[in-house]
């Protein structure tokens, strides 16, 4: 049997080596988050003039990608997301990227059935002395697009924390073509808007809901942030986590003694999640730490699986919402602004749960481009792509209440979602909800 050692030895190259097996017409997946490989970016950009047509996938990237930037007219490379960052958002408002619609369960299933993947690209950790790498903070989804690779090339990230997982977490050498290294930039992390007077008021009307020994799901953005800065000053107690994306709240929760996962009926004592980023002070707590795990997010986020946990709370934003109870968390109109994600999965699963509820919320106003302010709130959709289907509406909540839509008629939903809408757009809320047929004569103003 080959030395682990020397097998490294022989598989290891340059980034300018390993980036000449990329061809034209290429399927290339990078790394997503903080596992984007950024040395074997720049190095296959490089090779801008000898290439056309190279297709790649990512996700969640903090920018920039060199393979973008350096091709404005699109002519060499395409890039493609599953799910937006700020940044990719932005390469979507100026038409250089698209974004692939999917259910964040169901990715490395698309993968395994459906899609070509001629190179796949991923920072991760350093080998240890049994020949394998850590996937870090990509084991959501990454050692499936890896296994689907015609040509696999890891990319040593010295910062990378190390993640204990249950499964497909690692990657043996003798699955790797090629192993590059280089020294890399201290990990980025998503910035996180500063909390509202209106996130800490929402934050305040889910608290109520949240019982101790309650396992907790927060998505992304400040008001989730907000939820887990309120925990952690609470009288609640033996809080748990299963949750798509481990983040800072987390670890604020964690810091105030509130995160001890003992009162989960599965996976007991134990966080698990599929994808993290943070601070710094966030990697080093996930950093080698046996009460928080990764695996899979067809795992993770298998609303069979979240289904099995009592008290399942779960807490997403969202952009907009229908007077029918239609939910968009990923478009304003027709311009993405993030995606799918895990949030179907968990609106699902958290209504499985004894015990458990799942909560959408949004400030009941936004401020367009042109200062105006406009009710979140909608009379119904013309163009917003619906994340969750009306059918699987929940707890929606803003700043002036929350209400609950399991069950309810139209009419019952429209009185509900205007209540919750804000004042200076109720009466408009109201002429539309009778235009629509879905509004009570009787109803009170």
């Amino acid at each position: 049997m080959t030395d682990v050692k020397e097998l490294y030895l022989q598989k290891k190259r340059s980034p300018e080596e390993a980036a000449a097996v990329v061809k034209s017409g290429d399927w290339v997946d990078f790394g997503p988050n903080v596992c984007f490989p950024a040395l074997m970016d720049k190095a296959i950009a490089a090779r801008r003039e000898e290439l056309t047509d190279v297709k790649i996938r990512s996700n969640l990237v903090f920018g920039p990608i060199a393979c973008v930037e350096a091709d404005p007219e699109r002519e060499h490379f395409i890039y493609n997301s599953w799910h937006c960052s700020a940044y990719e958002r932005r390469l979507c408002d100026r038409g250089l990227c698209n974004f692939i619609p999917m259910i964040f369960r169901n990715l490395v299933p698309y993968y395994t059935h459906f899609l070509t993947v001629n190179v796949a690209i991923a920072s991760v950790t350093p080998m240890d002395a049994h020949g394998f790498f850590n996937l870090s903070c990509a084991t959501g989804v990454m050692k499936g697009i890896l296994d689907k690779a015609d040509i696999v090339i890891l990319e040593i990230n010295e910062h990378l924390p190390y993640l204990y997982g249950g499964f497909d977490e690692s990657i043996h050498i003798s699955d790797v073509d090629f192993v590059v290294e280089g020294p890399h930039e201290p990990l980025p992390h998503m910035p996180t808007a500063e909390a509202t007077e209106e996130d800490k008021k929402i934050a305040e009307l889910i608290l109520p809901y949240i019982p101790s020994g309650a396992t907790l799901q927060l998505g992304i953005g400040a008001m989730p942030n907000v939820v887990g800065t309120l925990l952690a000053e609470s009288d609640l107690t033996d809080l748990g986590m299963h949750t798509e994306l481990c983040s800072d709240a987390y670890y604020a929760l964690h810091k105030a003694g509130k995160l001890t996962h003992k009162k989960k009926n599965i996976h007991r004592d134990k966080g698990v999640t599929g994808i993290a980023f943070g601070s710094a002070e966030f990697y080093r707590w996930v950093d080698r730490n046996p009460s928080v795990v990764v695996a899979p997010l067809s795992y993770v986020n298998s609303p069979e699986v979240i289904g099995q946990i009592d008290n399942m709370i779960s807490i997403n934003n969202c952009i907009a919402a229908d007077l029918y109870g239609q939910i968009s968390a990923e478009s304003v109109g027709l311009r993405q602004i993030s995606g799918t994600g895990g949030q179907l999965d968990y609106l699902t699963g958290a209504a499985m749960s004894r015990g458990g509820r799942a909560f959408i919320c949004m400030t009941s106003t936004w401020r367009d481009a042109q200062g105006e302010v406009r009710s979140r709130i909608l009379p119904h959709f013309a163009g917003d792509i619906v994340t969750d289907p009306r059918s699987q509406a929940y707890f929606l909540v803003t700043e002036f209440g929350c209400v609950n839509l399991v069950g309810r008629t139209t009419w019952e939903r429209a009185e509900m979602l205007i209540s919750i809408a804000h004042p200076s757009f109720r009466e408009e809320l109201i002429r539309a909800a009778e235009e629509q047929k879905i509004w009570r004569r009787s109803a009170k103003r």
